[in-house]
């Protein structure tokens, strides 16, 4: 029996990490069940004993690509405050790192989905809000000491949206968008910060 249950919680877990994947690169409307079974190497037939709907799908795939980027933008983030970096300058030069111009696929859920979000209904777009709070809420914690917490929706919005223009520009405008949106804030909210 417990090898039954731990085989069902490995294709749970696959088909929310296939769908997680699916979400960021292609939008909510961009996937469906029968492609992510098939790319998770399961059944369609499957589907319907892991999870009520679709929608259910999409909330579990957004919870999870929020905690997939959270650690990896943590883990990045360290690694930049171990060589000096504050705590704010080690977000936005991560956040905005030229990686993410290509990474859409393992990048930020709210950057990736924001101009669907506002259109998801019930169960879908209480998520996004979560994710969109959250993600507030994580540039809050990195605030300079001094910096009002409100502005935390600030530098959220001015890197979401310059990420997504970036994406949008491609190639040496995308990058340079980037570069001078990563100067701005680390200039405006911690101008001793070296950059």
């Amino acid at each position: 029996m417990t090898t039954h249950a731990t085989r069902k919680e490995q294709s749970h877990e696959r088909i929310v990490d296939v769908a997680a994947r699916a979400i960021r690169r292609a939008g909510y409307r961009g996937i469906g069940v029968a492609d992510i079974m098939k790319e998770a190497g399961l059944t369609h037939g499957g589907f319907y004993a892991h999870f009520d709907s679709r929608d259910a799908l999409l909330v579990e795939a957004m919870q999870a690509a929020s905690r997939d980027n959270r650690a990896a933008l943590s883990q990045a983030m360290a690694r930049r405050m171990a060589k000096g970096r504050s705590r704010f300058s080690a977000l936005v030069l991560t956040y905005l790192h030229d990686t993410q111009l290509v990474q859409t696929e393992t990048g930020c859920v709210v950057a990736a989905l924001a101009s669907e979000m506002p259109r998801q209904d019930d169960a879908v777009g209480q998520e996004a809000r979560r994710r969109v709070t959250d993600l507030v809420e994580f540039v809050r914690s990195a605030l300079p000491h001094g910096v009002e917490p409100e502005q935390a929706e600030v530098v959220t919005a001015t890197m979401v949206g310059a990420l997504q223009l970036a994406r949008t520009l491609g190639g040496i405008a995308g990058r340079a968008l980037l570069a001078q949106t990563r100067q701005a804030l680390i200039q405006k909210y911690q101008p001793t910060s070296d950059f």
